[in-house]
């Protein structure tokens, strides 16, 4: 196998990525009131190091209350940007597309780490009080929420745009919005979470407005040739919930919208009482659906470990990228272990040659 699909380039709008492998954004929960640091900065630059087409910085928070724990990123003010600007500039620099994922945690904010038990902190231990579409607590222990009304939906909407801005001005490539996991856009996408009776929920049309607002607000800051994602909780592993079907119409809208340019194709995460069977590529299915029938590009994310399993997905049309979580906590440098395996000759760096020996 001398040209591998996995190790392939591949173009969103201006934007081309050296191949099919991106490193998902995943929480460190490190950060010091939202502003990234020398942690982040070699979590993201080692996997840069190692090959990955495409290096995500983690969910990055819209506003303070946006964040799950108190160490979690944000970018609502210029120190963060900062920050940012450094790590942008040293991706770019390795060969990598700096992302970086905007997010708001909604009603599963004010928590501890999850080194820390993970369980919700009510304010007067040191939290804050969490905001969502319907006042519906995330499960046993957490409180009850402020239901978000029009001016604070309307309030969170701009900030979005603003941390677009700074996202811009720190020299990103490609932004994710976070639609999945339960956090705030997903909620509102959920009957299980979402039941308003305004032009906000109720029916699809409303449920799906407020993410519909958001990318308008950051397409308003974000330059139209630099690419937009949107991870989505494909399925709730619910009866009665958001599901495939209603992944694959979302897919559609933002399809003929045309301001959205891939599908990060996740699942679940919105209630506790989920039933998950969870096997490598378990996800797979739903980016190969969402492709097919909306014709939008997909990432494929979920226990896809393997090079060979990796390769399988994208040379079948199952998925555009692959996109790698725990693989990439284990091996930094697994895009160059896998082209070693899959006989791709991609370069190494010019400082780590010699340990091309394997």
């Amino acid at each position: 196998m001398s040209d591998p699909y996995i190790f392939r380039p591949i173009t969103f709008r201006s934007v081309t990525a050296r191949n099919r492998i991106m490193v998902s954004p995943m929480c460190q929960y490190s950060a010091t009131d939202g502003v990234p640091n020398d942690w982040h900065f070699q979590h993201l630059a080692a996997r840069a190091v190692g090959g990955a087409g495409i290096v995500f910085a983690e969910m990055t928070n819209v506003e303070p209350r946006g964040r799950i724990s108190a160490g979690c990123l944000g970018l609502w003010n210029d120190e963060q940007r900062d920050a940012f600007a450094r790590i942008a500039r040293f991706l770019k620099a390795q060969g990598a597309v700096a992302g970086i994922q905007l997010a708001h945690a909604g009603r599963k904010a004010s928590t501890a780490r999850p080194w820390e038990g993970g369980k919700p902190i009510p304010p007067e231990k040191g939290g804050w009080l969490a905001i969502a579409p319907s006042p519906i607590p995330f499960g046993e222990g957490y409180p009850v929420l402020v239901e978000m009304d029009e001016k604070t939906i309307a309030g969170t909407v701009a900030q979005f745009a603003a941390a677009t801005r700074r996202a811009r001005e720190a020299g990103f490539d490609v932004i994710e919005l976070h639609g999945a996991h339960g956090y705030l856009i997903s909620s509102f996408l959920s009957p299980i979470t979402n039941r308003r009776n305004d032009r906000y929920g109720g029916s699809f049309e409303n449920r799906i407005r407020f993410l519909l607002e958001v990318v308008d607000a950051v397409r308003s800051e974000w330059p139209e040739e630099l690419p937009l994602f949107v991870r989505i909780s494909c399925t709730d592993w619910m009866e009665k919930s958001w599901d495939i079907e209603a992944s694959v119409k979302l897919a559609q809208v933002l399809k003929a919208g045309g301001k959205v340019d891939l599908i990060d194709c996740s699942s679940g995460g919105v209630d506790p009482r989920q039933k998950v069977n969870v096997y490598p590529g378990y996800q797979v299915p739903f980016a190969a659906a969402i492709r097919s029938r909306a014709g939008i590009a997909t990432g494929a994310i979920g226990l896809i470990n393997g090079p060979e399993l990796a390769e399988q997905i994208v040379a079948n049309g199952q998925a555009d990228l692959i996109i790698m979580a725990r693989g990439m906590l284990n091996d930094p440098y697994w895009p160059l272990h896998a082209a070693k395996t899959l006989k791709a000759t991609i370069p190494w760096p010019v400082q780590y040659e010699r340990g091309n020996i394997f």
